[in-house]
This record gives C-alpha cells, sequence and structure tokens, in this order.
C-alpha cells in the first residue's frame, strides 16, 4: 500500500442554498483534493490522510468526524487548545465565485511549528500535497520548517506535488508571494499551477512558456491548466497538451482545480501515464464544476474512472 498525505488548512464553508440561506459545509484546496483522491483511488492500495491543526471545540470536533467519515485519515491532525478553525462564504456571479475569509486565528496557521513532529509524520509518506494557500498562512519561520521537511521527502525517493494556487490577499505582498511560490515549486517533483494566475504573477507569455519556467525550477513533471483550454505537460523534456472536458452549462467553479489534481494524482499513483492522468483530471473537473460547492459525493467522483 502506498501512503498520500494532503497538507493545508480545511475550513467551514457557507455555500448559498437560496433566498438568502446558506450551508454549512467543510472543505479547503487540499482537502479538495484529498476528498478526490480517496474517492479516485482503490482504498486497498492507497491510504490517504490529511494533515493539520485543528482547535479544540465543537466546530473542531465537526470538522475531523467529518474527515473521517469520508475514509481520510486523521491521525495526523493536530489539536491546538484555545484555537479554532477557519471560515469562508462563497458568492457566486453566474457560475464564477469568490471568496470572503474569516481565518486570522485558525489553527491550521501552527500546522508546521514543530518541523521534527511533522517529520515523523511524513516519514512513510510516498507522496506529499501542498498548495500556495498552504504556504501563504504560515509565519516565514513554520514556512521554512515546512519546506525543509519536503525537502527530506524528496531526498528519500518520495514525490512532491505542488499547486501555486495563488492568493495575493494571503501574502505580505507581491515579492513575498514570488519567491513562496519558487520555493513551494522548487521542493516539487510534480507542478500544477493554474496558467491565468501565474500569468498575472510572474508574467508568462504563453502557457508553453509558463510551463518552461516552472520546468526550470527543477521540477521534472509540470502540468499547467488552463479552465476550459487545454492543459499543457512539460515531462522529461518532452511537452504535451491534453484538451479539456467542455462543459456547456456549469454550476459552480469551485474547487475545479482542486479536483483536477485529484484525478491527476490519482492517476499518477496508480501508475498511469503523465498524458492519462491528465485526461482523468479534466473529466473529474469537468463534473465537479456541474455542483454547487467544492465536494461532490464520492461516488459520482468513482463514475469518473
Amino acid at each position: 500500500m502506498k501512503n498520500f498525505a494532503s497538507i493545508g488548512e480545511c475550513m467551514v464553508e457557507l455555500s448559498s442554498s437560496g433566498e438568502g440561506l446558506y450551508r454549512r459545509g467543510f472543505a479547503g484546496d487540499t482537502l479538495n483534493t484529498a476528498w478526490g483522491v480517496r474517492a479516485l483511488a482503490d482504498a486497498a492500495e492507497l491510504d490517504v490522510r490529511y494533515v493539520t491543526c485543528v482547535g479544540d471545540d465543537k466546530l473542531s470536533d465537526d470538522m475531523v468526524r467529518f474527515i473521517e467519515a469520508a475514509g481520510i485519515g486523521t491521525s495526523s491532525i493536530r489539536r491546538v487548545p484555545g484555537r479554532t478553525v477557519g471560515l469562508y462564504m462563497i458568492t457566486l456571479d453566474g457560475y464564477e465565485r469568490s471568496f470572503t475569509y474569516w481565518r486570522d486565528t485558525a489553527a491550521a496557521k501552527l500546522l508546521a511549528d514543530d518541523p521534527e513532529a511533522l517529520a515523523a509524520t511524513l516519514a512513510d509518506v510516498d507522496c506529499v500535497y501542498l498548495s500556495g494557500i498552504t504556504l501563504a498562512i504560515l509565519s516565514p519561520e513554520h514556512r521554512s520548517n515546512l519546506l525543509d521537511v519536503l525537502e527530506g521527502v524528496r531526498a528519500r525517493g518520495g514525490m512532491i506535488a505542488f499547486d501555486g494556487n495563488v492568493r495575493l490577499r494571503l501574502w505580505q505582498n507581491v515579492e513575498a508571494m514570488r519567491e513562496g511560490l519558487e520555493a513551494g515549486y522548487r521542493a516539487a517533483t510534480i507542478a500544477l499551477p493554474t496558467y491565468p494566475d501565474e500569468q498575472a504573477i510572474f508574467n508568462d507569455a504563453s502557457v508553453e512558456a509558463c510551463a518552461m519556467r516552472i520546468a526550470g525550477y527543477g521540477v521534472p513533471e509540470v502540468v499547467v491548466k488552463d479552465g476550459a483550454d487545454p492543459c499543457t505537460l512539460r515531462v522529461e523534456g518532452a511537452t504535451h497538451v491534453v484538451p479539456a472536458v467542455k462543459v456547456e452549462t456549469p454550476t459552480d467553479t469551485t474547487g475545479a482545480g482542486d479536483s483536477f489534481n485529484a484525478g491527476y494524482l490519482a492517476a499518477r499513483l496508480s501508475g498511469a501515464s503523465p498524458v492519462q492522468a491528465a485526461e482523468l483530471g479534466h473529466r473529474v473537473a469537468a463534473r465537479v464544476i456541474c455542483s454547487p460547492g467544492a465536494l461532490i459525493d464520492m461516488a459520482t467522483l468513482r463514475a469518473c474512472r
């Protein structure tokens, strides 16, 4: 059995249920991907765990129970007394979304405060997944702790998958964000960026230029997502373009990139080629954007295989 660990922040999600009412859920970019990997991978072949910190309140209890009920391991979720979890609200304009956050005292900000404990948590992991949000919520010292631990995982042959998931509001300034994202990519063996986000920050002239830039950080496998357009792979010096799955009437694009990542990583961990993995990623993302919120029923996701 292989072990997959997703590191980041799960939050309370408030999504509209109509007439000014909101539905409570739990989501967050790295949990969304762990959810998809769990749905798509054979439970007998891949153990999926979530690595974060939560508080010691009832809301944190509910979150941990929710994650555990999905078949995602919670033994690596650490409790921080006196803290709670963050919250975000989704606002839709058509099928495009924007977010409002409340996360200043979220326990997840402390997930890398003890590097020795974090290294022990990841000691048996074959693939670690994290995002630019994971890095952004950490203090510079804790971010350095996490990157050092990831260097150790990569040194022993583990996979490190990183999605830049650009969120400028979480960083001190653009320069700090560029530095943080570059550090994340340099730690990675698989990069899963989104072209419009990267282009706005790094001024890439094209999707291909974006893939080449990130490959230049020493990433052997780069997958550049581009919304409803094809994704571009740069693997072992070769470029591949994989068409997306067309969706006529999307409902909510929340979690589209996260779900693509889940499909891609689940396929790669099962032995599929990068092109085959990208094809599954597109199918999963296309299905997710036809439903509200970031998470959809696991049985529905499995049908994408």
